[in-house]
């Protein structure tokens, strides 16, 4: 999937300026990174709002189109009301073909409903993790990664280490191949319950 924002350079800047251009349907921004000077920015606050709504926006490469010039950039941060459907600002990195990104791409969990710890056990998926952290150069930046749980049992459980990786991509530093995604467990707690259970009666029957 690809998206495109149309922007224009932003002359007036501070607190005053940026109210002025949200009254006036628009989003106040930067644009840094890369060999070019930062640039602030002002794009539609509708086109824009529709799509932080749709979960690749937030890990694709983006064609951003400043002044009618096209670079590509990530979303690395925007602010919205605490309670209202407005976005405040928004900040995008430019993005270097020939450098590695570190983004967090979202998981996707497959074949849930026929992982024999569920459909024949009853048992619980319970989701540690919802996205990772990965490197790989923009061209082999995936919109997701799948996760397949088809296999899996009660007790069962997978660790990032074990993620079907697309080619180019790899884990980023600091995550930790034995850490946990998800798991199995019995309605209840599993195993868990039993060893709490038992700890719980230990000193009774002492």
């Amino acid at each position: 999937m690809s998206f495109e924002v149309i922007a224009n350079t932003r002359t007036l800047q501070g607190t005053g300026a940026s109210r002025r251009l949200r009254r006036a349907g628009k989003v106040p921004g930067i644009v840094y990174g890369g060999k070019g000077a930062p640039i602030a920015i002002e794009t539609d606050h509708n086109d824009l709002l529709l799509k932080l709504k749709k979960q690749a926006f937030h890990s694709s490469i983006i064609d951003l189109l400043v002044d009618g010039k096209k670079e590509q950039v990530l979303l690395r941060d925007y602010q919205t009301h605490a309670y209202k459907p407005l976005v405040l600002h928004i900040d995008f990195q430019r993005v270097d073909a020939t450098h590695e990104l570190h983004v967090k791409v979202p998981l996707h969990f497959v074949n849930e409903d026929v992982a024999p710890g569920i459909k024949l056990g009853g048992g619980l998926v319970n989701h540690v993790m919802t996205e990772v952290d990965v490197q790989c150069l923009a061209k082999n930046l995936p919109e997701f990664i799948e996760v397949d749980l088809g296999n899996m049992n009660i007790g069962d459980s997978l660790h990032l280490g074990e993620l079907k990786l697309p080619k180019g991509v790899k884990l980023g530093h600091h995550a930790a191949a034995d850490a946990v995604v998800v798991g199995i467990v019995g309605k209840g707690g599993g195993a868990a319950e039993e060893t709490s259970e038992g700890e719980g009666e230990a000193p009774a029957a002492a």
